[in-house]
């Protein structure tokens, strides 16, 4: 009757001793970026400002916004830099558990999650944001200050991160389907035209009300989703093995 017990509080200590290995981790990289937390924000919103009009800058409403704006950046990036040590923190403590056939496709799945997350982040930074804040300088109207508050800015910034990088997540999504046995490659082909529709509908959810904003998630959500149903054709569901 104890041992049960014991498992179970021994894997609730590695599971505290780890989490607090990836918080350290990411405090000491937030403290080491500590003094450059302006330049980092000012990195950040450099998409913005490159479009406003001559003289155009932002502005902070809060008292104490224009210090912790940039900490909120800093703290993002340091958590951006430590993920790979988290993500192995977290492989560590649920690997054991695995069986063999998961262990050999666990970590290139999670290596490819992360992968995916960080380039559909750099997809709307470099290509996303000039196209949306472009057109949002085109249409101020005229004698209309086209400004905004630092922390609407972060919180705008970071949604749109969170959305371009769940949404690269669809060929890991894909090939995980299709591993568990929930779904034939073959039926996938078949939901395609429902696909369509559904990442315009996530686009235009997602993006700022223009249509180039909505076809830059909805196109890139369909190629994503075409390239998993190519991934999936190489994966079979194995059979079951001890671990």
């Amino acid at each position: 009757m104890d041992q049960p017990e014991e498992s179970f509080i021994s894997h609730l200590v590695e599971l505290r001793d780890r989490l607090i290995r990836a918080l350290l981790s990411i405090l000491v990289i937030f403290l080491c970026l500590f003094p450059w937390a302006k330049d980092l924000y000012a990195l950040l919103a450099r998409p913005l400002l490159a479009k406003l009009p001559s003289g155009g800058q932002m502005i902070a409403t809060d008292v104490v916004g224009v210090f912790l704006v940039p900490m909120k950046v800093a703290l993002m990036v340091a958590f951006l830099v430590a993920l790979p040590y988290v993500l192995y923190q977290v492989w560590a403590f649920v690997a054991p558990g695995l069986y063999t056939h998961e262990k050999r496709l666990a970590l290139p799945l999670v290596s490819m999650s992360a992968l995916l997350f960080f380039v559909g982040m750099a997809f709307a930074y470099f290509l996303v944001f000039p196209t949306v804040f472009g057109f949002m300088a085109r249409i101020a109207p005229e004698g209309v200050a086209w400004m905004t508050d630092i922390e609407k800015y972060l919180s705008f910034v970071l949604s749109t991160f969170v959305a371009f990088g769940v949404a690269f997540q669809v060929p890991v999504a894909v090939v995980v389907l299709v591993m568990a046995g929930v779904v034939e490659p073959a039926r996938l082909k078949e939901w395609r035209p429902y696909m369509i529709v559904g990442a315009f509908t996530v686009g235009a959810i997602f993006t700022p009300p223009d249509v180039v904003s909505q076809f830059m998630l909805a196109v890139p959500l369909c190629l994503l989703y075409e390239l998993g149903i190519q991934m999936a054709r190489f994966v079979k569901k194995p059979a079951r093995e001890e671990p």
